[in-house]
């Protein structure tokens, strides 16, 4: 669905106006999405009520999701006649923040016509898609747009004659993957055949150049530079409008770097690891194929910053579980055991550090405490306060743009969040590589100056995986 700005010159012709039928999974995925069509009108069938009113008892994150939503409509409906309801109740009505213009109206189902479409009316999905059909026959020439996030239903509604089947794009920020930040820019070339005469300063051993900004196509803070001499890297620290400053790294002192110790394999691991082992940094995105590293630095440059350097208290690790097990409270045992078969990830990587030791069982363990590592589940991470920890986030590619919200607003003072994710590697009904929520904020945060963001470009894990993932 592409955002659709109001026409403050005129207003918008009769014909121009659309009807956009949202499904259920749109009010979960942002309770207050029926906010964000401008000045076209909006239909929620009463099927999405009769969903929501199950979802919102569930023992479930989404179960939030489903009370904000029903809570909103109510505000927008409640001084309504039934007969308003039914022809569409302005938006306008509605405090806040928006620039809703249309109308809001529910489609009752006694109105639904069984036709020659052959769809069972006893399906809740069908029973959307009917809906889409009939506003289509009775609103014509005005354009109906059914709006879902589940991939079959947009097949199912093209199937049964919906002309206009659309994703919730609304919070997507780009439309192609490839034009994801990476957190590097690569010049071609030497880098200071480019740039020509620079001003240096020294800084105790670091050294700083200042560079005119006209040489950059773009530049985003804490990006870090290369070219293709295999001998320059550096760092945005800042910049102006005439001028941008860089730290002066080498790739030399980049691939020297080691915690826990491990050493990064590319360059690419050595940025990330920079960044990771910067106390300025607060957040560390690293995205990435399987098998680049992630988790593992992750892992490694948190165990250096609290056992070895006392910079913070704790690592709490985190990730989003499946749709099965989203109700882990029915599971045995402790929450740190009942998270344990969706972060084996994070165990495999403790024990890659330690595969060396003596007793490699007793050297987890005592890491374990020593580090005071604690598993968390994801659905009970809201309403919490984090000081003085650093959190890793591991599969976020999973989570939507809301729950990454929820987590990052989780952070006190003196915590650092490290959000990792493959894009290729999505689980996800309702989330592609363009609406994940690790995307979003790799877009939201490329302009902070606390944060920083690098795409592990490379396999490591073994000859065998880097074929795979090349080939398969």
């Amino acid at each position: 669905m592409a955002k659709n700005k109001p026409d403050t010159a005129s207003a918008p012709a009769q014909t121009e106006v659309k009807y956009y039928v949202l499904d259920t999974n749109i009010l979960l995925h942002e309770p207050l999405a029926f906010l964000n069509f401008q000045e076209h009108n909006v239909v929620i069938p009463m099927v999405v009520l009769e969903e929501l009113d199950h979802i919102k008892d569930r023992q479930k994150d989404v179960s939030r999701d489903a009370r904000v939503a029903i809570r909103s409509l109510e505000e927008a409906l409640h001084e309504a006649t039934p007969e308003q309801i039914s022809a569409g109740v302005p938006l306008t009505r509605i405090s806040g923040e928006h620039q809703a213009e249309g109308h809001l109206s529910i489609f009752p189902d006694f109105q639904l016509q069984q036709t020659e479409s052959a769809l069972s009316l006893n399906e809740n999905d069908h029973r959307i898609i009917q809906t889409a059909l009939q506003l289509q026959a009775s609103k014509a020439p005005q354009k109906v747009v059914l709006v879902t996030k589940d991939i079959n239903m947009r097949l199912k509604a093209k199937g049964a004659g919906v002309k206009l089947v659309e994703d919730y794009r609304t919070d997507q920020l780009i439309d192609d993957i490839r034009l994801l930040a990476k957190g590097f820019y690569q010049f071609e070339g030497d880098f200071w055949d480019t740039v020509g005469e620079v001003k240096s300063e020294q800084d105790g051993r670091d050294t700083y150049h200042f560079i005119a900004r006209d040489v950059f196509p773009a530049v985003y803070p804490n990006e870090y530079l290369l070219d293709e001499t295999e001998k320059f890297a550096a760092r945005v620290e800042s910049f102006t409008d005439s001028h941008v400053k860089i730290l002066d790294l080498g790739r030399e002192r980049l691939m020297s770097q080691r915690a826990w110790g491990i050493s990064p394999k590319n360059i690419y691991q050595a940025m990330g690891m920079h960044a990771l082992l910067d106390a300025s940094q607060d957040l560390v995105i690293l995205t990435g194929p399987a098998g680049c590293g992630k988790t593992l630095l992750a892992l490694a440059t948190a165990l250096e910053q609290i056992v070895e350097k006392g910079m913070y208290e704790k690592i709490i690790v985190t990730r989003n579980t499946p749709e099965i097990a989203e109700s882990i409270g029915f599971l045995p045992g402790t929450e740190e055991e009942k998270m344990a078969p969706w972060l084996a990830a994070i165990t495999d990587s403790l024990e890659v550090l330690h595969k060396n030791d003596e007793n490699m069982e007793s050297s987890l363990d005592f890491i374990i405490k020593k580090a005071n590592i604690q598993f968390k589940s994801l659905n009970f991470m809201r309403g919490r306060s984090i000081q003085n920890a650093i959190v890793i986030l591991d599969e976020a590619q999973n989570l939507t743009a809301g729950q990454l919200k929820t987590i990052i607003t989780r952070c006190g003072a003196g915590t650092k969040i490290i959000c990792s994710g493959n894009l290729a590697q999505i689980d996800s009904y309702y989330l592609t590589a363009v609406t994940s929520g690790l995307t979003f904020i790799v877009e939201r945060f490329k302009n902070y100056y606390g944060g920083s963001t690098m795409n592990l470009n490379g396999v490591v894990r073994s000859g065998l995986a880097q074929y795979a993932e090349e080939n398969l």
